[in-house]
Parts: C-alpha cells; structure tokens; sequence
C-alpha cells in the first residue's frame, strides 16, 4: 500500500505522540453490489473494539466496505453508528481489534501548529499545518480552515495536536478544513435511524443503538426490509447488548424458525428464560413461538412444540406476573387446542379486565361459531366488538366480519351497511372485498353500486375472468350491452377455453342485434360444454 505523498519541504520533525497517532489512520475503501469499487478515503479508528470515524460520502450506494490498518491487515465493516451527510462524516464499527487514537478533550485555537497525519503502512510523510482560522458550528464544535495545501488522497485523514491527539478529519470544499473529531465521535443511532434519509442512501447496515427500547424499535422497523443475513446480525448483536433482555432471543429464535429449525429455536428460548430478568416475558415470547408454529405449521412438524406446551409456557408466565395479557395467550392457545368452550370463557372472562377490547368479543363469537352457537348469540359478541372496539379505534376488521356473517344470514341490507363501514374506515385495495360487497349489492338490486364494485374488482385484478364475467353478467342485466361485450370480450381473451365467456358474449350480442355473431359465439359455448347454450340458440335462430 502506497502511503500519501508531500513535499520534502513539508516533512518536519514530529514529536513522538503525532508518529504514535499513524498507527490508528487507515484506509477505507467501499463496493456496490456488483462489486466495483465506489471509492476510498481515510479515517481513523477511535477504540481498540474497531470503532472508526470517516468521511460519509464513499457509504452512498455501497453494500460493502473494508478497512485496511497501518499494519495492512483488512477488516470488513459491520456496521453503520452514526452519519451526517451534511457534514460529510461517518461513525462506524469493523469487524476486529484496532489501535485507538486519542481524542482532543479541547479545541485547537487559530495559529496552532498541527499534523496532517497520512495512511502508510511504512513511514508516514507527515504534513505540519497552520490553522488559518476556526469557526464554531452546532454551538459547540470546530470547524477548522487552512491557509496551505495538501495532497488530493488526503481527505479524512486525521490532523492531531502536538500531543497526538485528533483535532479534527481533513476534508475540501475549495480550502482545506477539518469537521472536529469530537463531532464525528459523538454520532450514534436512535430506533427512528432506520428512516434517516442519508443512511438509508447506503446498503450497509446501521448499528443497533444503545438504549434497549431504542433498539427494540430498530428491530422492528428492519425485520421486513432487511435480508436473513442482516437481521441475524441484529439479533446476536442485540444479545451481546442486552444478555438480559428477553427480546433478543426472541428475535433469533423467530430466524430460526422461519428456517423450520425448531431445535435450534427451542435452545435459544430456553436460554433466553435462564439468562432474562424478566422471566414472565421470557416464558410469553416461548409461547407465542410455539402458538405461532401451531398455526402455521400443525402440531406434525416438530411435535415437541404443540398448544399444550404453548399453555404451559403462558400459564408459567402468569404465575411469575399475574397480567391478562398471558391469560389471554393461553385462550388463544386453547382455541387452536380445539377446547372452544374453555376459549369463550376465558375471552368473556378477561373482558372484564384491563385488558377488554373488541379482539375478545370478536375472538369470543369466532370460539362460538366453531361450537354452531345459536347465530344471535354470535351477533351479540360481534356487536360487542363493534361497540368495544369503536371506543378503542381498533374496529374494521369486526365491521367486515359482522358484514360477512349477515351476508351469508341473507341479511343483505344489515351486511352492506358494515361493508360500507368498514370500506369507510380501512379503505381496502382488496379485489375480494369488492367482489364480496357486489355480490351483496346485486342481490337488493342496487345496481349502480354493483356496477362500480365489480369495476374495481376487475381493475384490482385483472387476470381473473371470472370477475369479467360477473361485469358482463351484470351489463346483460341492466341492459348495459356494448359495456358487457367488451366485458365478455376481456374474459375470453384471458380464458378462451371458458364456456361462460361465450354463452355471455352471445347473449348481449343477440340483445344488442348482432345475431349472426351472437349465434356463432353461443355455439362455441356449447362446444365447451355448456348446456343452456342451446336453448338460446333455438330462441335466437
């Protein structure tokens, strides 16, 4: 590794804490995902545990990044700490012990001499500065401007005092300046970090912060954005953070399992219930796991966790800590248990907790429904969790389900007023939603609804003919007859093997006096297997 070059005239006499600071400078260099190198830069690490400070700009757009030290060894970087695009800086951790720097505790004044400390792993070319002058910024950090010049490869790089202490890391904006190391020390990560619009310009992960709470929330955020890889390094990282935490062995344990490694979960549980504090939490997270597994997966597929064991480990929990929450587990568990009745009583029961919600009446008629309840007992429960859950602010999905189950009572009126409702409040993008309220719309024959339902089914999704077919359907009946025939039309093209299609096509042909056509495509229905094809050819020869 070629080290930076500067004049001779520049080389002076160092003291021997400034030559003791080049061991800690390094060279940075990142890669995007086809692996071609983005750029590199310098910086110095800040700890022996592999804490570093650069520039931020070579992050944007890489997914990878190593460091190379002044012994020459590589280390990849794990992870992002801390960044501030607008001043051009970066805090983050490699992979590996490093030789640490020290920080200036104060400020460098104008007129001070300092050193320009370059990346080489034989004999720095040290560079002694002037500083011009110095501008505060944030209240109470650095800005530090030269008057003289200094090689292009030296941006990051550390200038320290005459006591080896960094002051601040090189950077150019048409002068030479340096941002003050104090603030590149002090960046870190919060839980909301994962939304910050600078890193997220990068690929490489960003650092679990250190407040629990905080990292809880992190984990959060990436589980659905973050591939298996990184995840799993949240997890360890936040058991090597927080070994007490009920959290992180969760958090593992759920990667274990999505890979169907149920052992290997089971131990971590298991472990994590040895090492928590909170015990209670520790015996809830093993049986929401196995509830989950359960089902997902069935009781076939490792045996070893199955709703007994999901009772026992919530039934632990409340003799640790008596909250509803783990009474309700437990319900839960007895309902995929199949034991409805010890279900229902036990979500009616904890209705008259701290812990009442709409969940447990809508939980409570789902329990009754399984056991063929009487259907106005299972309104009751549904109403229940209606009027619950309209003080809560938790209610769509009841509206949808009591809309459903008046639906199929035939009550069409009732069922279109929650369809309605919840419409009104979940603003769904489901095309089976707005299939399910054309339905019921059509049967009251309130057909300008239904024609617009029935539109929105089809542009939702518009590879299913049958929903092309109910649209043709509908326009034959409202006598809407060119519509339908682009209607039918569309549902041929998708499925031109489908009888209804044509039986559709011919009849609003005939209706809309195109009989010859209307014939020929009534035929081909009944070559497709169609039986009442040929009573309307009959009537339209």
């Amino acid at each position: 590794m070629i080290g930076l070059m500067v004049g001779a005239s520049s080389i002076l006499a160092q003291p021997g804490p400034v030559q003791k600071a080049a061991k800690s400078v390094f060279t940075l260099t990142t890669f995007n995902k086809d692996g071609n190198i983005i750029a590199a830069t310098q910086g110095v690490f800040i700890d022996n545990k592999g804490t570093a400070i650069s520039t931020f700009k070579p992050f944007i757009g890489a997914v990878k990044a190593t460091v190379v030290d002044a012994t020459g060894k590589s280390m990849a970087v794990d992870a992002i700490m801390g960044a501030d695009e607008l001043y051009d800086v970066a805090k983050f951790r490699v992979e590996g012990n490093t030789t640490a720097a020290n920080i200036a505790t104060t400020g460098s004044t104008a007129g001070t001499k300092v050193w320009l400390v370059p990346y080489s792993i034989k004999k720095p070319a040290f560079q002694q500065e002037d500083i011009s002058s110095v501008e505060k910024f944030n209240t109470t950090y650095n800005y530090y401007i030269f008057s003289n010049s200094v090689p292009d490869n030296a941006v990051g790089c550390p200038f320290v005092n005459k006591d080896g202490q960094v002051i601040g890391l090189m950077h150019t904006n048409g002068a030479v300046t340096a941002i003050d190391a104090n603030y590149a020390k002090q960046l870190h990560v919060t839980g909301l970090s994962t939304l910050d619009a600078a890193l997220r310009e990068s690929g490489i992960r960003t650092a679990l912060p250190d407040k629990e709470q905080d990292a809880i929330t992190m984990m959060t955020l990436n589980k659905s954005q973050k591939s298996e890889e990184d995840n799993m390094k949240y997890a360890n990282e936040f058991i090597g953070k927080f070994p007490t935490s009920a959290v992180g062995y969760k958090e593992k344990a759920d990667l274990f399992a999505a890979k169907g490694e149920y052992a290997e979960a089971d131990k971590l549980m298991t472990e994590g219930i040895k090492k928590a504090t909170a015990k209670d939490e520790a015996h809830s997270n093993y049986a929401d796991l196995i509830y989950q597994k359960v089902v997902y997966k069935g009781d076939s597929i490792y045996p070893a966790w199955n709703a007994d064991k999901a009772i026992d480990e919530a039934q632990k929990a409340y003799a640790i800590k008596p909250q509803p929450i783990y009474k309700h587990q437990e319900a839960q568990a007895n309902y995929i248990k199949k034991d409805y009745q010890k279900a229902y009583d036990q979500f009616i029961e904890l209705t008259k907790t701290s812990l009442n919600s709409g969940e447990l009446y809508f939980e409570a008629a789902q329990a009754k429904s399984q056991m063929n309840a009487p259907e106005a007992e299972i309104k009751v429960l549904l109403d229940s969790a209606i009027a619950v859950g309209n003080r809560t602010g938790i209610v769509a999905p009841y509206y949808l389900t009591r809309a459903q189950f008046l639906d199929a009572q035939g009550k069409y009126r009732e069922a279109l007023a929650d369809y309605n409702q919840y419409d009104s409040i979940a603003h769904p993008a489901d095309p089976t939603f707005f299939y399910a309220r054309y339905k019921c719309e059509s049967k009251i024959r309130q057909w300008q609804q239904a024609l617009l339902d029935i539109a929105r089914t089809c542009y939702l999704n518009p590879k299913e003919p049958t929903y092309f077919a109910e649209w043709a359907s509908l326009d034959l009946r409202v006598k809407r007859f060119e519509e339908g025939i682009k209607a039918a039309q569309a549902c041929i093209e998708l499925a031109p093997e489908y009888a209804d299609g044509y039986l559709l096509l011919g009849l609003l042909q005939a209706e809309s006096g195109k009989k010859a056509d209307a014939l020929q495509n009534l035929k081909k229905a009944q070559e497709l297997g169609d039986t009442r094809a040929e009573g309307y050819i009959k009537k339209y020869k």
